[in-house]
């Protein structure tokens, strides 16, 4: 059995891509190997890389889509401008301000926030990249068993087209040799 379809994976890859399977790279080989199975390509990359994620790469997207978002930047807008004025004119007059102008315990967290979130986008950011990066590799697979399934038919095709073409030459061949035997037979009956 397995000379059989290692035969049939070197004849695919022969008769579409005009090279030895052992030629072929990992993609093409691996769509051949779908081919002679007769095993669909399609497959969700992005759900099974989002199963293989580990907690903290789940939580680096979850910080990324927050930090990302317009509800974030409205949220700290508002709670800068709740410090800023709680500051300046709420607690000014009672000497509690806890952290006054220029603000610098402000500028500490801003800064801090800034530090963690950055580094945390970019872990999701390169998580992205290589879900898209497994995407495009997918898609390539896909498009390749696609262009391979669609040669296959034309091969099919001109194999029937020619075998019917074969049988209708043989079928004409014999209905001329019918009649001339007919015009044969008349013309020897004829005086």
């Amino acid at each position: 059995m397995t000379l059989e379809i290692d035969l049939e994976r070197e004849k695919l890859s022969r008769d579409l891509l005009g090279e030895g399977y052992l030629e072929l790279d990992e993609a093409e080989r691996e769509v051949v190997d779908e081919m002679a199975r007769e095993e669909p390509t399609v497959e969700n990359v992005t759900e099974i890389l989002d199963e293989q994620a580990s907690f903290w790469d789940r939580m680096a997207d979850r910080v990324a889509a927050v930090g990302g978002s317009w509800t974030f930047i409205f949220g700290f807008a508002a709670a800068m401008a709740l410090w800023v004025v709680s500051n300046v004119i709420l607690l000014k007059p009672f000497h509690a301000e806890f952290d006054p102008y220029p603000f610098i315990f402000l500028n500490l967290l801003l800064s801090t926030v800034a530090a963690i979130q950055a580094p945390v986008i970019m872990m999701s950011q390169n998580r992205q990249a290589m879900k898209d990066r497994a995407a495009a590799e997918h898609d390539y697979s896909v498009n390749l068993r696609a262009e391979l399934e669609i040669m296959s038919l034309h091969d099919k095709i001109d194999d029937l087209r020619s075998t019917r073409l074969h049988e209708l030459l043989t079928a004409q061949a014999e209905t001329l040799d019918q009649l001339r035997r007919q015009v044969a037979t008349l013309s020897a009956k004829l005086p």
